[in-house]
């Protein structure tokens, strides 16, 4: 691998596999990196949040992350794990759990590291990203476990972006904000380096 290039594994949020997701992965392609985009609903998509949360509850949320899991199963150990929403799940855990991983970007969701693990490994980066007022983000305890795993982790940044929108950086989505996921982006490639 080239020197500041990745290899990045991005699970999609609950809409699944969608022209948004795979457009995001194209841009850090764009750049050099090497990126996966397992499909979690087994090529489902769906049309709003609630419909694909209903999906997830419908598979199960715990088997969800097992098939983020086994996506992996033939990749190389040190990649970065990224995910946006729903794939924030398999992809905290298999930074939290999988030996070498080279870092977590957590996309507008964040839950307790002690779902996984007792505490964050020390050797694994991590950014995590929201808006300051998304109910989902903010409501449902995401900011305060992104703010415990700040505080508690060796390397890690959590980035707030004005505006009350969960999938704000999905530019095939009504709730794109051009000048937010701009500046994700900007973040994540600079992580990435």
């Amino acid at each position: 691998m080239e020197v500041g290039m990745a290899e990045v594994v991005l699970f999609h949020h609950a809409l699944g596999l969608t022209p948004g997701i795979t457009a995001f992965a194209d841009e850090l392609r764009a750049a050099g990196h090497t990126v996966h985009t397992p499909d979690l609903f087994e090529g489902n998509t769906f049309a709003t949040l609630e419909e694909g949360v209903a999906h997830a509850q419908q598979v199960g949320f715990g088997e969800v992350i097992e098939r983020g899991t086994r996506a992996v199963d033939e990749l190389p150990t040190d990649v970065v794990y990224a995910g946006f929403s729903i794939g924030v799940l398999p992809a905290q855990k298999l930074a939290q759990t999988r030996p070498s991983a080279r870092g977590a970007l957590l996309y507008y969701s964040c839950v307790p590291v002690t779902e996984f693990g007792p505490t964050w490994p020390d050797d694994v980066p991590v950014q995590v990203h929201g808006m300051d007022a998304d109910p989902i983000f903010v409501d449902e305890g995401d900011l305060d476990a992104a703010k415990a795993l700040v505080a508690s982790a060796k390397d890690a940044e959590l980035f707030l972006y004005p505006g009350d929108q969960h999938y704000f950086a999905d530019r095939t989505l009504p709730s794109y904000d051009a000048d937010a996921a701009a500046l994700l982006l900007d973040r994540t490639l600079a992580f990435l380096r």
